[in-house]
């Protein structure tokens, strides 16, 4: 079952007068190009929300025994050793 809520949005004046240009031209309703629209962009970033990112995992024993228990301040430090401050 398809159910309908009206509602009120404001949007601002130029793409307002775009969206009933547009409307006018292609012979759809302006709610029908306000709902087709959201479609479109509800889809489009769900797509970036979720995106499949393939996990990198490397071959070996895990840490080396002085990271194994050690606190980030020791893991930021040895990323930086070297490298200016």
């Amino acid at each position: 079952m398809v159910t309908h809520m009206k509602t009120t949005i404001e949007i601002a004046d130029n793409i307002f007068y775009r969206a009933k240009e547009t409307s006018q031209e292609t012979g759809i309703t302006l709610k029908e190009l306000v709902s087709e629209g959201l479609v479109y962009v509800l889809e489009k970033r769900k797509n970036l929300v979720n995106p499949q990112i393939k996990p990198i995992t490397f071959k070996g024993t895990g840490l080396s025994p002085e990271f194994s228990e050690a606190p980030w301040t020791v893991f930021r430090e040895a990323l930086y050793e070297g490298r200016g401050s």
